[in-house]
Parts: C-alpha cells; structure tokens; sequence
C-alpha cells in the first residue's frame, strides 16, 4: 500500500522564523542537553522506544519559552510528550526545564510542526494535540497563515486516537470563532463543549504570565476542545 498523499500541498507556513535572543543559558542547554531531549527530525524513530514505554502521547504544537509544557510533564508522569517549537531560545528555555526537574516525559522537535504531524507520526496514535495561543494573524489578507484550516483538521483526524483530543487556546475572539467553524465542520470530530461552542478551561492548561496579565486588562480566551469519534 503506497504512503497516503500529504494534504498540505503547496503550503503556506503558519509561522515566520525569528532567532530572538539567546541567553547565556538558554545557549548552555541547548550545547549540553540537545542529544538527550531532542529528535533529529530526518529520523524515524518509534516513541515507544524513545521513552522507553507505552503511555498516552501528547503533541504541543508551539510551546514558547515551554513553561506550560514543563508543568504539565512534571504534573503528568505516567504520560509522555512531544513539544515541537521552530524557535530556538525556547527550545533552550525547555531544555533547561527539563534538565533541572529531571523530567524524562518530553522530547523536543526544533522543526516545522505540520512536517512532524504528517511524517514522523504515526495515524490513529496520539492521545492529545494542544496548541496554545498560536500566532492569530490579525490581518485579514494574512488569515490563510493561520494553523486551523480544514487540512490541518483532516491531518488531526488521521493522527489522534478514536476519542483522542486536540485543545486549542487563544486570546483572538475572530480567530476562536474561525477555528470553532473549522472544527464543527468536521464529521469525525465532537464538541466536547456543553454550550457546543467553547469549553472552561481545563486544570492541565496552566495560565501564562501573558494570558494573566490579559485577564487582568478584561481580555477574553477561548479554549476549544474536541474529540475524534
């Protein structure tokens, strides 16, 4: 049986590419702790050998500096995790996490997030995907940047679990009524909103410094969640 066609063809990235500021830590971690916690990208691994068990798999798509991602390994040990970041001094930032608290869950891809998913994924494997507070492209003529389209959500359906989640975060009112049409529009993916729009959020998605300040200027976030069925 020949390999499924990728479904992101002629794709526009989501992302831009900004090197940031390294710090003198950030660099160290990086230089000492990058063969233990990262995955080279070109390889094909098998992530019940990489973690060395068979336990629920979770992508975070984007996870910043990885405070949250970090948190939310160190509160989840019987699961494992994938934080997959383009930028650098987060990676760095993460991997001093992860070194300091001895948090052996998580592995790290430094790469485009949508080649990861399509490529080194597994179909019907993952427990969870998060993505919290992706880049919103505000402009109208630059909303075909955004992350959740209908690509991305078929791409979603192929790769998690019957019942398996993806969690989506965001501060940007247009861009949660945006991804709560996307998704909704999928057959194989529930709600799991009472309200059938957006969801409380959950104890696992811890608050950023960002989103607290946000909340204490009156700005909104949305969390949506749903499930494959």
């Amino acid at each position: 049986m020949s390999a499924p066609e990728p479904i992101f063809t002629q794709r526009i990235r989501s992302f831009i590419r900004r090197q940031g500021r390294i710090t003198q830590g950030q660099q160290l971690a990086l230089d000492n702790h990058w063969d233990r916690f990262c995955i080279d990208p070109k390889a094909d691994v098998d992530f019940v050998q990489v973690f060395g068990r068979d336990a629920p798999l979770i992508v975070e798509i984007g996870f910043g500096n990885g405070d949250s991602l970090a948190k939310m390994a160190a509160a989840n040990p019987d699961k494992d995790f994938i934080g997959i970041e383009v930028h650098r001094p987060g990676v760095g930032h993460l991997l001093m996490l992860l070194a300091e608290q001895e948090l052996n869950n998580v592995r790290i891809y430094c790469h485009d997030a949508i080649d990861i998913i399509e490529h080194k994924i597994t179909d019907n494997s993952l427990t969870g995907v998060h993505l919290f507070f992706p880049d919103p492209w505000p402009k109208k003529k630059h909303h075909k940047r955004r992350i959740v389209r209908p690509a991305f959500v078929e791409l979603l359906v192929r790769k998690l679990k019957p019942g398996g989640y993806f969690h989506a975060a965001t501060d940007w009112q247009n861009y949660a009524e945006a991804m709560l049409a996307v998704l909704s529009s999928e057959p194989a993916m529930s709600n799991m909103s009472e309200t059938n729009d957006y969801c409380e959020r959950p104890d696992y998605r811890s608050l950023t410094k960002f989103e607290q300040r946000g909340i204490r200027l009156g700005h909104g976030v949305w969390d949506l969640i749903f499930t494959k069925r």
